[in-house]
């Protein structure tokens, strides 16, 4: 049975660190009131110029070098962003022109902060389907670019960053045992689109618009959304919670962490959170965790793994899969 195994991870952050006291200048907060609401200590802001597409291929870049490849072996790239250089082309292509790669394919994913989760089932169906055997999978956002500076409930909670893994057509018995992408399970519903959304866009209003949220009721959808998928993906998988090794959910607030794994019955020695030092950074959250704990000795081959993650949409899901 043909599995998508990942060959290689890496990262990127801007230089630019923002600690919590930052906002303090010119919102009524604290380090300590952004702390107990979300977890978050410190993000990292992209440079003026500094684009989407550059924090992806230096983050392709380091998957890359991890896997031992080159991007001339690469067939495709899909990646995910809600915060694209320019309306088109796409991201991707514009990354793919960066990394200099001339042949395949490449294309974006829009799912918000579940974009990654997205991506990689969407790389994982090309590789399946004969269509790719090499693909780069990558996360990239610069949100920082659509907060409203004067909402101290959101703008605190973001930070820009880029992830990416190398996804490799392999071979398996088609069992749990096997290393690679073992199942998907992708949703969405639109009705629940004004609870978390953008204010702006290309055909209603020509502007990119700011990020508007309404935190209680995406807490409430995220906690239960994501911890159904999670039981989804581990039934289709064959698996029960006490098999994973590894949760590496979306990056987004401490609390929906913690009360997630709580309802998985996962101890959180299990979880790897990097929300602390990062903030939210959206779809680039998954790869950028992942990447952190395999450089920590945390993420290691042959661990069982669960990724999930809720953006705008509501779009959500989670993949699981053998390190």
């Amino acid at each position: 049975m043909k599995r998508s195994i990942i060959r290689g991870v890496g990262h990127y952050l801007p230089e630019r660190v923002v600690e919590n006291s930052w906002f303090e200048s010119f919102l009524e907060t604290s380090d300590e009131w952004i702390k107990s609401r979300s977890g978050i200590e410190r993000r990292h802001f992209a440079a003026e110029g500094e684009l989407t597409s550059d924090l992806a291929t230096h983050a392709a870049r380091a998957a890359l070098s991890d896997a031992g490849m080159d991007v001339t072996d690469i067939d495709a790239i899909v990646l995910a962003t809600s915060t694209p250089d320019v309306t088109f082309p796409s991201t991707a292509t514009i990354v793919q022109n960066k990394l200099g790669m001339t042949q395949g394919f490449a294309f974006d994913v829009q799912a918000v902060c579940a974009g990654f989760v997205y991506a990689l089932t969407n790389a994982d169906a090309l590789i399946v389907s004969g269509q790719a055997n090499r693909v780069l999978v990558i996360g990239a956002e610069t949100f920082s670019r659509i907060m409203n500076w004067e909402d101290r409930t959101t703008c605190v909670l973001f930070g820009d960053g880029a992830g990416a893994v190398v996804l490799e057509a392999g071979t398996g018995t088609g069992g749990p045992e096997d290393r690679g992408i073992l199942a998907t399970d992708l949703h969405s519903d639109g009705r629940y689109r004004d609870i978390l959304h953008v204010s702006g866009g290309v055909s209603t209003s020509q502007t990119s618009g700011h990020l508007m949220m309404a935190g209680k009721e995406v807490f409430r959808h995220a906690v239960e959304k994501l911890s159904e998928s999670t039981l989804a993906v581990m039934a289709k998988g064959g698996v029960t919670a006490d098999d994973v090794d590894r949760i590496v959910p979306h990056q987004a607030n401490i609390r929906i962490i913690t009360r997630t794994a709580a309802k998985l019955n996962l101890t959180m020695d299990k979880v790897v959170v990097t929300v602390a030092d990062h903030g939210n950074t959206s779809a680039a959250s998954i790869p950028l965790a992942m990447s952190v704990a395999k450089a920590e000795g945390t993420l290691k081959q042959g661990h069982l793994c669960v990724t999930e993650a809720i953006g705008g949409g509501l779009a959500w899901g989670a993949v699981l899969l053998r390190w």
